[in-house]
């Protein structure tokens, strides 16, 4: 194992390395370009064995995944905001047709307004479309998790896509210091892709045909439980990992000073290591807080966030997305979870960090106070500039 230091964009272009990609199929869109320019240098020096196609737009690079999955190669993409949306068609696709895509999402505001910015609208707005959905705080968790998303995706009891999200600017241009692992480790932890459906000359088959009412919703059902039975693997895999690699980030949910803690604040992504360090100096005020990171939003953790919930009075959830229903998609989801006839904790929904817009240590530190002083049941937008 090697340390260097790589941008969080070139932790994904390292582990497409890693897990030994056959296939890689993009189009080039800010922020996300800096990943595929770097496979592209390391397909074109030999470090890569497999076929780089640069595709005429998002659409046509996951098509090209698609069917290159469904002749049983490896394949990657990765893409931000309005050519994730180009794609929305085809991710559709991609989890219909069980192909194990994996594909780096660069978290991008969506226009209008343009904006190049962090923002997870570009994600959220895909969480029906049957991917996996993971959610990076470090630039070493992006490398990991891009090679933990390939086991489970290929998983034979999930068989389905995966995202692996960062935050733009704070997680892609931005250098950390960076475990590498070995191939021989990678190899090891990682098997070669064997789907008992490949499309093959010898025997012809069709994957995607008409199907009609009497089948089309047991299809459905079916990509359901896989959707269901990859929260378990997510867990298998991500300890398998632990014991290989000698690190952990924490499970679908990981939580931080939250047993005592009278109220906690849950977010996603890099807003996580902020909201820690806040909590720390609350702490030594003598406010019992805790952190909660959602770092699987699909399949949505239910068991553990009820094992939050049974232990914690308050929750606030901050979504750095709005979805333009009651509140962001996270707070949303969650308060459904949590929802119990017999009561249950205060489920409070913030929306920041909008559009790049700074999550700074105040922002949250107001948010924890709220969530403490106040059981309102409105949605509280936070870190407006006065006056706006």
């Amino acid at each position: 194992m090697a340390t260097t230091l790589l941008t969080g964009n070139h932790a994904q272009s390292v582990a497409v390395k890693l897990v030994r990609a056959q296939v890689i199929a993009a189009y080039p869109i800010t922020p996300q370009t800096t990943i595929v320019e770097r496979i592209a240098d390391m397909v074109a020096d030999g470090e890569i064995t497999g076929e780089f196609l640069e595709v005429e737009s998002e659409h046509s690079a996951m098509q090209a995944c698609i069917s290159a999955g469904a002749v049983g190669a490896r394949t990657y993409t990765a893409t931000s905001s309005q050519g994730l949306l180009l794609m929305h068609e085809l991710l559709h696709w991609a989890s219909g047709l069980r192909i194990p895509v994996v594909m780096g999402v660069v978290n991008r505001a969506v226009a209008p307004p343009w904006n190049i910015y962090t923002d997870h609208a570009d994600t959220v707005s895909q969480r029906d479309t049957g991917w996996i959905q993971y959610y990076c705080e470090s630039n070493q968790e992006v490398l990991d998790t891009v090679l933990q998303a390939y086991k489970v995706a290929e998983h034979k009891r999930v068989r389905l896509p995966a995202m692996v999200c960062e935050d733009a600017f704070y997680l892609s241009h931005t250098f950390e210091p960076v475990d590498v692992p070995d191939q021989a480790v990678v190899d090891a932890f990682l098997p070669s892709l064997d789907l008992p459906y490949m499309l093959d000359v010898d025997h012809p088959a069709r994957l995607g045909s008409f199907m009609a009412p009497d089948a089309y919703m047991e299809q459905r059902k079916n990509i359901a439980e896989g959707m269901d039975g990859s929260a378990a693997v997510i867990d298998e895999v991500e300890r398998e990992f632990r014991e290989r690699f000698g690190r952990d980030h924490g499970g679908a949910v990981s939580t931080y000073q939250c047993d005592d803690a009278d109220a906690v604040l849950l977010t996603m992504g890099t807003a996580v290591s902020t909201a820690r360090k806040v909590a720390r100096e609350m702490r030594k005020e003598g406010h019992r807080v805790g952190v909660a990171k959602l770092r699987v939003f699909r399949p949505f953790p239910v068991a553990a966030l009820q094992a939050l919930a049974a232990k914690v009075p308050r929750i606030a959830v901050l979504d750095r997305s709005y979805t333009f229903g009651f509140g962001g998609a996270a707070f949303q989801e969650v308060r459904h979870a949590l929802y119990s006839p017999t009561g249950g904790p205060l489920v409070r929904g913030f929306v920041g960090g909008l559009g790049g817009r700074d999550l700074v240590p105040a922002i949250l530190r107001a948010v924890f106070e709220s969530v403490l002083e106040s059981d309102a049941p409105e949605v509280t937008w936070v870190g407006l500039r006065e006056g706006s």
